[in-house]
């Protein structure tokens, strides 16, 4: 399972731990990953995705699940979320 967010695509960065003496070594800095399940107003179920806290935030204020796939770039998608903004567009252009 890889460390990167699902809708948002971040992923480890790396920087240096630096001491009080000033010595560096490297070191990663991971994303805050969490499992949840949202809902999809449009499907009518809910989708299990591993994403950062910050995009679970910015779900919430986008108005859902749903209204974020629409604004989100392909590019940054896993493919199970990109699956299901297909998913979604296909059937709101049904209704």
């Amino acid at each position: 399972m890889s460390r990167r967010c699902e809708l948002t695509g971040k992923g480890p960065m790396t920087g240096n731990n630096v001491s009080h003496a000033n010595n560096k070594t490297r070191r990663r800095f991971l994303p805050n990953l969490n499992d949840v399940s949202l809902r999809s107003e449009a499907l009518g179920r809910n989708i299990k995705l591993r994403i950062s806290a910050a995009a679970l935030r910015t779900v919430d204020h986008r108005g859902g699940l749903d209204k974020f796939l629409a604004k989100a770039k392909d590019s940054e998608l896993s493919a199970n979320a990109l699956k299901v903004k297909k998913e979604i567009a296909k059937t709101q252009a049904e209704a």
